[in-house]
């Protein structure tokens, strides 16, 4: 059976769509923008808003009885492929020991406009 996860410490789902679903002990994730929660702001820059994605999407795994180490794939959308050495950067923070999968690409438009967005699946 599939239960519903969400959380306010990451963006709220801005269409039919749920923040995050667990499944037979594993979390998929939707799509994660740098929206900060509590003001609905963007940081600016392509670093900030990886670091404020990735932190957006720590909450919600936590929310899920999860967290980063737990991450077996990503999957990020950027917005320019020039800024994927200092995605890079900021990703590499967020994880310890063996990286999860990754599939990383470049994409015309994102949700508001952002940079990045990334999605996740994780053990529970």
């Amino acid at each position: 059976m599939k239960k519903v996860i969400s959380t306010d410490k990451a963006p709220a789902a801005i269409g039919p769509y749920s923040q995050a679903i667990e499944v037979n002990g594993m979390v998929y994730t939707s799509g994660i923008i740098p929206v900060v929660p509590e003001t609905g702001e963007i940081p600016k820059g392509s670093a900030a808003q990886a670091k404020q994605a990735l932190t957006n999407l720590s909450n919600l795994l936590l929310a899920a009885g999860s967290s980063m180490d737990q991450v077996v794939k990503t999957t990020v959308f950027i917005k320019e492929m020039n800024d994927f050495a200092a995605i890079n950067e900021v990703y590499a923070t967020f994880f310890t020991g063996a990286f999860p999968a990754r599939s990383c690409v470049e994409v015309a438009r994102l949700p508001k406009d952002v940079m990045l967005e990334i999605e996740a699946v994780a053990t529970k």
